[in-house]
């Protein structure tokens, strides 16, 4: 029998055997790298971005007065940069039960608390973080995700999130998934509380928000607790990183490849078929799709995210603030991809273990986590198997 047909005869079709004669299988992204299909010259923007993702700055290069770290790279390292990271930011907000309004309280310091200040700062003011606002009626914790393959994502249509929303339960499965709205009224993805529309002005408010440094599109700092940074404490001019810096490091993340799921164990392949049994993918979507868009790398894709990137009410047990249309109950599915990175889970990292998180999942998620905790001993292992896979 010729080579040919020993592989016919094996079950491998026509198109394996023209990998074969092309040279091998199609090519997986490795751990922190660049999509598979860039171009040369995105690929090159994707390198030099690395770069300025890791740059580290210091006061003299605009870092603070107030910030949470000197560099994109610190709080997202573990393993490769772009991981997640062991940092847990403050978030803060005030919340009107009765007519619902949400106030992010920006004009006292919010929502994000810049919990390190320079010694410039210190000097002036005698504080080595920012204060908490006395408005606020809540507040939370953030961990540091990875933000791996997050192009993709931003690539998804409005439509295709917006298919999925069932804010009123239509259909009568407990699920009713809805989305976040930004101050304009432009659908929300990024962010636990899905708030910000696009990846780039993710990136762009990062800069500002985590670092204290001002960019072409976000040019002015915040106040330190609504007062006027003092005089003195900040010397470099706005804006203080230019408009190719941030475009480098906004390459770097909206070119970065999702993590490879590791192969398969037989008992992981049955903790898949239980994921969708129990219906852990009511939200965690397996599969979303990208649109149109001038990177062919991103155009019409298929990316496993796990996530439908709407809000879900996830208990009083998990509340803590609200933002944008989000209630302090309501967070963002968060996706999946990468889940075998991360040493700490949900998103405050208040979960050491997978395990730990489902079993702290309540609102919508009651249901599933019910049957999850109902499983044998068995097929909880092969669930937890398949999820440590991703």
């Amino acid at each position: 029998m010729t080579r040919r047909g020993i592989f016919l005869a094996a079950g491998v079709g026509p198109a394996f055997l023209l990998l074969l004669v092309l040279g091998g299988c199609p090519k997986r992204a490795e751990l922190g790298g660049p999509l598979v299909g860039l171009s040369a010259e995105e690929r090159e923007r994707f390198e030099k971005g690395r770069v300025e993702f890791q740059r580290l700055f210091t006061p003299e290069t605009g870092l603070g007065p107030l910030f949470n770290a000197d560099s994109c790279g610190e709080c997202h390292e573990d393993r490769v940069p772009g991981g997640p990271g062991d940092e847990v930011e403050v978030h803060v907000a005030a919340f009107d039960a009765a007519t619902g309004f949400c106030d992010p309280l920006v004009e006292h310091g919010g929502p994000v608390i810049q919990q390190q200040t320079t010694p410039a700062l210190q000097e002036a003011l005698g504080i080595e973080s920012e204060p908490i606002p006395a408005e606020a009626t809540a507040r939370a914790g953030r961990s540091s995700p990875d933000v791996l393959g997050f192009g993709l994502l931003d690539a998804v249509p409005d439509a295709f999130i917006l298919m999925r929303s069932d804010p009123n339960d239509r259909d009568g499965d407990g699920i009713s998934g809805r989305p976040n709205r930004f101050l304009d009224g432009r659908l929300g993805r990024f962010g636990r509380k899905a708030l910000v529309p696009t990846l780039h002005e993710f990136n762009a408010g990062a800069f500002t928000i985590e670092l204290g440094i001002t960019s072409p599109e976000v040019p002015t700092e915040e106040t330190i607790g609504g007062d006027p940074i003092p005089a003195g404490v900040d010397p470099l001019p706005e804006p203080e990183i230019d408009q190719r810096a941030l475009d480098l490091a906004d390459d770097f993340v909206r070119f970065s490849a999702p993590p490879e799921p590791r192969r398969l164990t037989s008992a992981a392949k049955r903790g898949k078929k239980i994921f969708a049994r129990i219906g852990c993918d009511s939200c965690h979507v397996v599969t979303l799709e990208t649109g149109d868009s001038p990177v062919q790398a991103l155009r019409y894709k298929k990316v496993n995210a796990y996530s439908d990137l709407l809000l879900h009410d996830m208990g009083p047990a998990l509340a803590d603030i609200c933002l944008g249309q989000a209630a302090p109950s309501e967070f963002r599915t968060e996706p999946l991809m990468g889940l075998r990175l991360s040493e700490s889970f949900l998103h405050d990292g208040r979960a050491k273990s997978i395990e730990e998180a489902v079993r702290l999942h309540g609102g919508e998620a009651t249901r599933t986590r019910d049957e999850f905790i109902a499983l044998s001993d068995r097929e909880r292992e092969a669930l937890l198997g398949f999820l440590e896979s991703l």
